[in-house]
């Protein structure tokens, strides 16, 4: 017997790096659910990269085409969502989606984060500095606090792939983790 998935939203969040765009498609697909990335969305939307939108317009208006984004699809049917690292500081998000959305945490460290984003090709705007380190640890203290308000956390560092996406494929059913 097929057990039951939650009726909202499971929205993946943490930092630039975690896996969030990587678990979420796998995830989504073990679901049956769409899946939906929110840089991508935007990017559709505005008909730029989100490096582009963000040198051009600040991160202050891309912060409000995700809320805005945000806002549209706690309407939607249930989906799995990959907001972008930055999303949590956004005021109030997280309760446009939750109840009945379960919000999970894909921990990883700055160090390990800042591993993963050097053998990917995406161009990551806020560390576009002389010094990215330290603004990837900048960026974990200031959002850490918000992180820990997600409904579940997965350490993504002591799990593969695979494991990860099976716990989060156990929280979408309501489950609870032992692991991670």
């Amino acid at each position: 017997m097929a057990r039951q998935q939650i009726d909202g939203h499971l929205v993946l969040v943490g930092l630039p790096g975690a896996g969030k765009s990587t678990i979420g498609r796998a995830v989504a697909k073990r679901l049956g659910r769409p899946f939906l990335d929110f840089d991508v969305e935007i990017e559709r939307r505005v008909g730029s990269t989100v490096a582009r939108y963000f040198a051009q317009h600040g991160e202050a208006a891309f912060r409000e085409r995700e809320v805005a984004l945000t806002r549209e699809l706690a309407a939607a049917p249930p989906m799995v969502l990959a907001p972008g690292g930055g999303w949590v500081t956004n005021p109030g998000v997280m309760a446009m989606l939750r109840p009945p959305g379960r919000i999970v945490h894909l921990k990883v460290s700055p160090e390990e984060a800042m591993r993963r984003i050097a053998r990917s090709r995406i161009v990551r705007p806020l560390l576009q500095e002389a010094d990215p380190e330290a603004k990837m640890r900048k960026l974990w203290e200031t959002r850490c606090p918000l992180y820990k308000e997600a409904d579940a956390e997965v350490d993504v560092e002591t799990l593969t792939s695979q494991q990860v996406t099976e716990s989060v494929v156990e929280l979408a059913h309501g489950g609870t983790l032992g692991i991670g």
